[in-house]
């Protein structure tokens, strides 16, 4: 069998050398980032989502605390009382209806910490942090899913079994949702990364 004489024109190679930039650019952009940005181990809890598309992934919430954060009512919010009914300080329960809005996010203490967006910017950025009643302040979620892909050889985390906790570490860049770089399952005080 004969092929023949192959030719490649100027505008293949052209189109090659602009995709494989492409490429390269965002691969060194996730990079840089990782390197430079903040990032923080936080409990995910995971969940099956409903998409056509399946393999070797988890779909999880992230947690954070949204203890610093003002609710849109105080009426959302049960503080610790002492004996004499006067407020404690310490992390407050969401009580009533569930409460979402727009945060910032940043780590502190090392910890996944949401800060309330409030006025215009709360229309533009941020993301959406959400909780369900007599949910602790400090384990408040984001509404948008990440999705984390699990390595052909790694263990499948799921069903979690009792007490154990699934953590991710993540980056978190200067705009957009967290990006995650590992996940490792904690049972009983012991971790095991995947």
């Amino acid at each position: 069998m004969k092929i023949g004489r192959v030719e490649i024109s100027l505008a293949a190679i052209a189109l090659l050398v602009i995709q494989l930039a492409l490429v390269v650019s965002i691969a060194g952009k996730y990079l840089y980032e990782r390197e430079t940005c903040p990032r923080v181990w936080t409990r995910a809890v995971a969940y099956d989502p409903e998409m056509p598309m399946r393999g070797r992934y988890l779909s999880a919430h992230l947690e954070v605390d949204g203890c610093g954060s003002t609710l849109p009512s105080a009426t959302h919010a049960q503080f610790p009382r002492d004996i004499n009914g006067a407020v404690k300080p310490g992390p407050y329960v969401v009580r009533g209806a569930a409460v979402n809005f727009k945060a910032n996010l940043k780590v502190e203490n090392n910890q996944l910490v949401a800060v309330d967006l409030v006025g215009d910017n709360a229309q533009t950025g941020g993301q959406e942090v959400w909780a369900d009643s007599n949910t602790p302040c400090d384990q408040m979620r984001l509404l948008e899913a990440t999705d984390f892909f699990l390595a052909e050889h790694a263990t499948d985390p799921m069903p979690l079994k009792h007490g154990q906790e699934l953590w991710i570490e993540v980056t978190l860049p200067p705009k957009g949702a967290p990006r995650p770089i590992q996940m490792a399952v904690k049972d009983n005080g012991v971790w095991k990364p995947l």
